[in-house]
């Protein structure tokens, strides 16, 4: 892959006056949905005084990098204790199933007498673009193949018809070395609603890329899929952005070294990056990512150039 991300600068980190006690810090895991031309609704999980975390949203003109409007007030909270989502809201991605958007999350449980987890849950992503619960029940909660914690799901259609997942599976909370193996997994449905899992499709590697989170999966200009996602490597490092290839989605080879973009020498994201999203605009290829503390400073831009 001789293409390399050229990173244009932060685009929005949030401010504690006058946020909405809902968001006042952080701007994790960004969504962009088009809203015309070449601007954006940019959907984002901030946090409240007790870090957990409900949708944001802000307006972007992509080319011109510039903020046009930030909303306010949250798009959907965090819900009510005992909910699957008690804790937190992290956003996946989009897909479209009979006319309807359907937005997936994460959705975060913290018990007090026990370790975090997560399901994945759907919001409805209405005409006006606000969101709406699908069902107060987990869309994808644990079972034999997840039987611990998800997180962070991708979906995308197949060019054959039905849609590809790829989402998050904890397999072990310290595999050995005081990190966790969260794996990618893959599940298959034709018709958006209904998931047969098929298990582990992106191999990992004790000690250099064994804790994996928020994949982002666009179709390769060669033929085949390409993936961007966040992983540690289990020897004390902090996130940073892998790439991954597959012919057909289900059998993928892990490339770090191809993912092309890196943290900085100073900085918001000089720490670490993760959580990336990348969308094509205009015949340019996008990635928008996180850098340090989660997404405590923000999110950035940045685009694809070379062949």
């Amino acid at each position: 892959m001789s293409a390399k991300w050229q990173k244009l600068g932060l685009l929005y980190c949030p401010s504690r006056d006058g946020s909405h006690p809902k968001l006042l810090s952080h701007a994790a895991n960004p969504l962009p949905v088009q809203l015309e031309g070449d601007v954006y609704r940019v959907f984002f999980s901030g946090r409240d005084a007790d870090n957990r975390s409900s949708v944001g949203a802000v307006d972007i003109d992509i080319v011109k990098r510039k903020v046009i409007f930030e909303h306010r007030q949250p798009f959907f909270q965090h819900g009510p204790e005992g909910s699957f989502y008690a804790d937190g809201v992290s956003i996946g991605n989009c897909y479209t199933v009979n006319g309807i958007q359907y937005m997936l999350f994460m959705g975060w449980q913290s018990p007090k007498a026990g370790h975090w987890r997560g399901d994945v849950g759907r919001l409805i992503v209405q005409s006006d673009l606000t969101l709406k619960l699908d069902s107060d029940a987990p869309f994808m909660g644990v079972d034999i193949v997840d039987p611990i914690s998800l997180s962070y799901p991708c979906v995308l259609e197949r060019s054959e018809g039905g849609y590809h997942m790829w989402y998050g599976s904890t397999k072990t909370w310290d595999a050995g070395n005081g990190e966790m193996l969260h794996v990618i997994n893959y599940a298959i449905s034709e018709n958006g609603h209904l998931w047969s899992r098929e298990g582990l499709v992106v191999p990992y590697e004790l000690g250099r890329a064994q804790a994996f989170s928020r994949p982002t999966v666009a179709r390769s200009d060669h033929g085949g899929y390409e993936m961007w996602v966040s992983y540690r490597s289990g020897s004390g490092e902090k996130y940073r952005i892998g790439h991954a290839i597959s012919w057909d989605g289900r059998k993928w080879e892990l490339t770090l070294n191809e993912a092309c973009i890196d943290v900085s020498t100073d900085g918001w994201d000089s720490e670490m990056i993760e959580y990336p999203f990348v969308f094509d605009h205009k015949g340019q290829r996008y990635m928008l990512y996180n850098g340090n503390g989660y997404g405590r400073t923000g999110f950035g831009l940045a685009v694809l150039f070379g062949e």
